[in-house]
């Protein structure tokens, strides 16, 4: 795989590749799951403001939404893109489909309209690969194989095609790099001009730390789209199944780039250990610059931080440090003099 990964680099698009890491010093704990209506009331539980919020979205779905120039929650979006409505649920499209320019014209809008936007954002790419709930999972949950449009060839040539186009720029270029990886080109009819804007993107790699099966062939590097096509690497982690020592394995295995945990929340109990013991984690590794809760997407959901007062009030006390930023800095309100 290294080898592979060499040969890449030197043809990905990485020229306008931006981190938006924190400020030097802080962190990111922000919010992910059901609505913007979360916000406020997660902040009052919390109190402290979520700096990134996470929603999701399904593949060939309208982008307009996204054109807007404010956010009225202050918040950096981060955008979770997955092939279906929700889990276990079947996919408008495969992972082959996506790499063979199948969902050109989708890649397109979104490439206009999150440019349009002028906002930070922070996209997540088939979150989970080796999770066999995902429609784009190549495996079954016994093990079986759902065949070749979901292999992890095309997951990982699925994310380079859809970077290429969600970066922007010359269609030449981007036809240029997409026939180096054996890839159809971007046709000029669909990308409607010559160049594509540059959005301000950054792109997270979050796979399971261990796959679902966990099997060799779906283990987490399988996946690894190449270094110059990812920004952030991480994972999600919960309280019902706290594997430190696993976490770790998968920090230390994908160096050099930040660190996330896209989603993390308490499960089925209230548990302020948990929320100390990835807080104290996060403290002593420096790559970790965001880790978003998962609030749920109903009242009902077990990961619902409502649900458990002694974790909330453990999160509380952890987000009083000054090194765990409100606001991301456009966001910020201004100082009082």
């Amino acid at each position: 795989m290294l080898a592979a990964i060499a040969v890449t680099v030197g043809f990905a698009p990485g020229a306008n590749a931006r981190e938006y890491v924190p400020p030097l010093g802080h962190v990111f704990v922000g919010l992910t799951g059901g609505t913007t209506t979360t916000v406020a009331p997660w902040e009052r539980m919390v109190g402290k403001h979520p700096p990134v919020f996470e929603i999701w979205m399904t593949w060939n779905t309208p982008t307009k939404w996204l054109r807007g120039r404010k956010a009225g929650t202050r918040t950096r979006l981060a955008l979770a893109i997955g092939t279906a409505s929700g889990y276990a649920k079947a996919g408008v499209i495969s992972p082959r489909d996506i790499a063979l320019g199948g969902s050109d014209r989708f890649l397109v809008a979104l490439c206009r309209n999150l440019a349009h936007s002028g906002r930070i954002v922070y996209v997540r790419l088939m979150g989970e690969p080796n999770g066999h709930w995902n429609a784009y999972a190549p495996y079954n949950g016994d093990g079986s194989y759902r065949g070749d449009q979901n292999s992890s060839h095309f997951y990982i040539e699925a994310w380079r095609r859809t970077v290429m186009i969600l970066r922007g720029g010359p269609v030449w270029w981007i036809n240029r790099h997409l026939r180096r990886l054996g890839l159809p080109p971007l046709k000029r009819r669909i990308a409607g001009a010559a160049d594509l804007p540059h959005p301000r993107l950054a792109f997270l790699w979050v796979p399971q730390d261990a796959g679902s099966p966990d099997i060799p062939a779906n283990s987490p590097g399988v996946f690894w789209p190449g270094s110059a096509y990812v920004d952030w690497v991480g994972t999600d982690f919960y309280g019902s199944y706290p594997n430190f020592a696993q976490l770790s394995r998968f920090y230390d295995q994908f160096t050099g780039k930040p660190f996330v945990l896209s989603e993390w929340a308490v499960d089925g109990q209230d548990d302020p250990g948990f929320v100390r013991a990835v807080f104290a984690w996060a403290r002593v590794r420096p790559r970790v610059r965001m880790f978003n809760y998962y609030q749920g997407f109903s009242a009902s959901d077990p990961a619902n931080l409502a649900h458990y007062p002694a974790s909330q009030a453990a999160l509380r006390e952890e987000l009083r440090s000054g090194h765990y930023l409100p606001y991301a800095p456009e966001y910020a309100p201004p100082k009082r003099r």
